[in-house]
């Protein structure tokens, strides 16, 4: 086996759980895991060793799924067959509407956090690290990435409300 296969092997399930909870559809996470692992391949001579593996994979996956959010919203909007599945849930399409649009506002106002209160929170939800671990990413102290996590939430909830007022 060769190192990279045990690369992929040891890393692609956090990769891919990060991006499902990122990105909350399951083939665009399979989608984005695959073009991760690919382009982690293609620049594996640039990776230094400075930090952990599972980060470099990480910030790969946030770019690649990010780049993704951006194509897409040049797209067109949902089609009428989708409108139709979502009024078959327990849901009212309504509900679902407004529980996504609140998902996007939360995405999309930690997207505009300053770093690195922005790849805390990230890692954080969507990675499902813990503060150590979240800590250890980046060279510092468990208590360090609690703080930072707790400045971000605070950071997130002033912004939605200073949206609402």
């Amino acid at each position: 086996m060769t190192g990279f296969e045990q690369i992929y092997r040891d890393y692609f399930q956090p990769v891919y759980r990060y991006i499902r909870r990122l990105s909350g559809d399951e083939l665009l996470a399979e989608e984005i895991t695959s073009e991760t692992f690919f382009k982690a391949l293609k620049a594996a001579g640039k990776f230094r060793g400075e930090g952990e593996m599972q980060a470099w994979l990480f910030r790969i996956a946030r770019n690649c799924y990010f780049t993704h959010r951006k194509k897409a919203r040049r797209q067109e909007p949902a089609r009428p067959e989708t409108l139709v599945r979502l009024a078959g849930a327990e849901e009212s399409p309504e509900e679902q509407l407004t529980r996504r649009e609140d998902a996007a506002r939360v995405r999309r106002l930690a997207d505009g956090l300053p770093e690195p209160y922005r790849e805390v929170l990230q890692l954080r939800i969507f990675g499902e690290l813990s503060y150590k671990q979240i800590g250890e990413l980046f060279g510092k102290t468990e208590n360090w990435a609690c703080v930072t996590g707790c400045r971000a939430r605070k950071m997130l909830r002033e912004r939605w409300e200073a949206e609402e007022a």
